[in-house]
This record gives C-alpha cells, structure tokens and sequence, in this order.
C-alpha cells in the first residue's frame, strides 16, 4: 500500500526504553532499565478514598469538560510548591496543567521549533525529550559535560558560532541519564549567557524533589529576570504516575502559545485526575510521602552503588548521584553495551544501553542504571549478574 506520511515521520522510531521494556518483562528478568517509581508506595488506600470523595463533592464537575489552563485549586497548589521547592515567584496564572510533563516537552517543539533550526543539550540528555523534538525536525548540538553537568565556557562558544538556536533542553538536577546535578556556579553562569543571547530554556525538573544528600539549590527559573525559561514539573516521580498531570510554567507570553497548542492537541488534562491529585494535596501531607519515597530511594541507590564497587571490574566509571532514579556507567571506550546488554539478557538482567541518550549517536560505551524500583534483594543479585557478564567482555577484549 503505497501510504505517503509526512517528512517527520522518517526520522521517528520508538523509543529504545520501550522497546527494550517488552524484553525485560519476563519474571525472571531483573530489570534497571526502567525510570518508573516504586509501585509498593503509592497511596492506593488514601486515593481511594479520595476517589469516592470527589466523585460525591462534584461529581458533575470532575467528570465534565473544563478549561484549558486546568484546575484552578490544582494550579494554586503547585504555584506554592514551586515557590517552596524551586525557589521561584509564581502563581497560578503561570501554570498549565499537562499530560505529564513529556506533553510539555512535544508543546515546546511545536512552539519553537522549525525545520532546521538546533536544540542545544547536554551530551548526553533525555532521551523521551530528543524524540519529542525530533518530530519538528530540528537539528541537535551536544553540549559537552563534566561531572557537574553542561559545561558553560563550550556552550558559550557554541552560542558565538552557530546560527538558529532556537532553544536549549537541560535538567540541571539529578539528570537523566547520568543523575548529575548542576553546582550553583554553574546555575548562575548558564543565566548570565541566557541573558546574554536571549534563548528559550526547557527546564526539566521531573525529579528536583528527590533529594538524598547535599543542600537544595534554587532552579533556573528562579533566576529568570527576563521571562526565557519555561519549567517542566510532574506529579509522576513524586506522587503517582498513572494520572499523567504535570505542568508547565513559563512567561504569560510563552504560556499563552503553549495553551493555544494544548487546546489542538487535546483541549485539557483529565478533569478528575487534577482534582483527585488537588484533594490528597489539601487533605494528607504529600512533603511526608515524598520524604518516604527518598528514604527508600536513598536506601536502594546506596544499596546499588555499594554492591557495583564489589563486584563491577576495575577500569570502568559510574556516578554518585545525590538524588533521583538514577546512575550512570561509562565503560572503557573499545566496549559497546548494546552488544554487552544481549548477553545481560541471556543473563536474565537489563540495563538502558546509552548510545540512544545522544541525539548525534557515536556513543556506545556507557549505559542507564535505575535502582528506584528493584527491591533489595533484586539489585544485590542483578548487579552480581551485570558484573559477571561485564567481567567477562572486559577480560576478552584485554586478551584480543
């Protein structure tokens, strides 16, 4: 059948992680591949009655059609946990509700983004938000990183030297993939040459919350004077992401074109998820759930990287990250992990192999652990697993 589809679609495939899910979800597979939170936490009993609640309070309403910004209630509860955790100066009037903040991410590259014009990112970055923007046709430069995230003085020479950029993606906290967090130099020295060049920033801050050690530092968007970052936020690490509610907050300009896009994509987020998330806002303490969540993140990420130093081969890096879902593992620069991963699924463990977290590829070398959702027992064997096979090509490739 010969089907024309557009020019976007060429360059669109699925997502690795996905595919790679179906793979791993044999029983017997033990699986770090994900970026999923711990299933045994949700609040299943306190959202039932919340449920019943809302359904009894206004029914009519949380099932009806509402507006396009969102819940006002919903709206005015992240405005003030913004302004608490992010350090920022916002209301309600700056936020727009979203099918998960991965709807932001495809909003930002139907606003900004024409064909041929460069997205700026870390190298590497998320990859979900590279596949939102392939869709407009862009082209990707890679800011190089250090253990402290984007570096500032190659950033600024790409800025010097490249014409087009439209806009820049970064997550400056506990970044996926490689958990890294940005130092407050570094924070205030990106603003500088924001201000500077007065480009668009995509914020990403799905796990900003989820902080294990270290002091909180204020995000990007509390230092915009001028209106150029819009900040990405979920309920999907911190609370449950099967409602899929995130927000974007950004400048009344900016905001205004994402509320236009939403209303052509799907007019608004499910009327009774915002609502349900707003009541266990107002009635139950989401800063005690969130503090259960990294005590027993802390736990496991702790877990994890001890057991990696016993039994991971010499030769190899990974990081510390001091809070989120995940750590990251580079490998010596002759091995490729998405070879090593089919014999870890042979093995009965699987990884995120990390060629795919850099949009211009070239990159095979490292790969996504996530600890978040594996119990104890099943990071302690699936890391002895990991480092067996690692062991293994690492001795054949010193003998070759």
């Amino acid at each position: 059948m010969a089907v024309k589809f557009a020019k976007r679609m060429a360059g669109l495939k699925g997502s690795e992680i996905r595919e790679l899910l179906k793979l791993t979800e044999k029983p017997e597979v033990i699986s770090f591949a994900g970026g999923l939170p711990a299933p045994e936490l949700f609040p299943i009993e306190e959202m039932k009655k919340i449920s019943t609640m809302v359904l009894e309070e206004d029914g009519r309403s949380a099932l009806q059609y509402s507006t396009t910004e969102g819940y006002t209630p919903l709206r005015e509860h992240i405005a003030d946990r913004m302004n608490s955790k992010a350090k920022t100066n916002v209301t309600k009037d700056d936020i727009l509700i979203t099918n998960g903040s991965q709807q932001g991410l495809d909003f930002a590259g139907k606003v900004f983004l024409d064909e041929g014009d460069v997205v700026l990112c870390e190298s590497p970055s998320y990859l979900g938000a590279l596949n939102a923007f392939k869709a407009y046709l862009p082209k990707f430069i890679e800011v190089p990183t250090d253990k402290d995230g984007m570096i500032m003085e190659e950033l600024e020479k790409i800025l010097e030297t490249t014409d087009r950029v439209k806009m820049i993606y970064v997550i400056p906290d506990f970044q996926n993939p490689t958990g890294r967090t940005w130092p407050m130099e570094r924070r205030k020295k990106f603003m500088e040459i924001i201000n500077k060049y007065e480009i668009p920033v995509i914020e990403d801050n799905p796990y900003g919350e989820l902080r294990f050690e270290g002091d909180t530092l204020p995000s990007l968007k509390s230092m915009d004077n001028k209106g150029l970052v819009i900040y990405l936020g979920s309920f999907s690490k911190i609370f449950c992401p099967g409602y899929r509610i995130g927000w974007t907050c950004a400048s009344h300009e900016i905001l205004s074109k994402f509320i236009f896009v939403k209303q052509g994509a799907d007019l608004q987020a499910s009327s009774i998820s915002q609502r349900e998330v707003s009541k266990y806002i107002e009635l139950y303490d989401l800063d005690k759930h969130v503090e259960k969540l990294k005590e027993v993140y802390k736990r496991r990420r702790d877990l994890m990287l001890k057991t990696i130093k016993e039994e991971f081969p010499e030769g190899l890096e990974y990081t510390h990250p001091e809070g989120g879902l995940f750590t990251w593992v580079e490998l010596p620069k002759h091995l490729d992990s998405r070879v090593i991963m089919e014999d870890c699924i042979a093995n009965n463990v699987a990884y995120v192999p990390g060629g795919s977290f850099f949009p211009n590829g070239g990159k095979e070398n490292c790969f996504r652990l996530n600890y978040s959702t594996s119990t104890d027992e099943k990071i302690v064997e699936g890391i002895k697993r990991l480092g067996k096979v690692l062991k293994k090509h690492m001795e054949v490739k010193a003998n070759a």
